[in-house]
């Protein structure tokens, strides 16, 4: 396989790996290009004895973390943005909004984990490789993937538990606020 090959064929998948990582939507295109330089540079040394995916996730992780740490040092005062899987091209304004704020709370709720959690849990939740394909892409034994699965699984259940009950929050003091205003128009 080539490098063009490689590149678009796994594009999306770099790219979803790259956001569910933490890369943010305004770096996610360097991180990819950062990626993709590490692919060209060591393609011909891919032996084949792993998934190609298993070893781009592996690139995608090292290139994550660097920019992690980079952020640490230097950061920014922009907002952060909602986590796509890639260049959205629908004109449903009223479809592509509902996805973003989803996307968004997804990803506040996956900013919650430490980076080895959340790289085990978006490659088995949402990318859906195995145990063994993550081990080896992390570098990290089998026993240790589903350690960080488990913990990973409680801190997003109690991040899910505290997006639900502060929506329900607002909901009832919104329509608190909605009869108290009819009431104060009725006098």
């Amino acid at each position: 396989m080539n490098f063009r090959e490689v590149y678009e064929q796994h594009f999306r998948f770099v790219w979803r790996s790259l956001r569910r990582l933490g890369v943010r939507e305004s770096d996610v295109q360097d991180a990819a290009q950062d990626v993709f330089l590490v692919v060209h540079r060591k393609l011909a040394e891919f032996e084949g004895k792993s998934k190609l995916s298993t070893w781009l996730f592996g690139i995608c992780y090292r290139v994550a973390s660097d920019r992690k740490k980079l952020a640490h040092e230097r950061r920014r005062a922009d907002g952060d943005e909602p986590l796509l899987d890639c260049a959205d091209e629908r004109v449903d304004v009223a479809a592509v909004a509902e996805r973003r704020q989803a996307l968004a709370v997804l990803e506040r709720m996956l900013d919650e984990l430490p980076l080895e959690q959340r790289a085990v849990f978006t490659l088995f939740e949402l990318e859906e490789m195995t145990g063994e394909d993550i081990a080896e892409a992390l570098g990290i034994s089998v026993g240790t993937v589903y350690s960080r699965l488990r913990l990973a699984r409680e801190t997003f259940k109690k991040a899910a538990a505290r997006f639900h009950a502060r929506d329900q929050f607002h909901g009832v003091a919104a329509s608190n606020l909605a009869g108290l205003k009819k009431a104060g128009g009725e006098r």
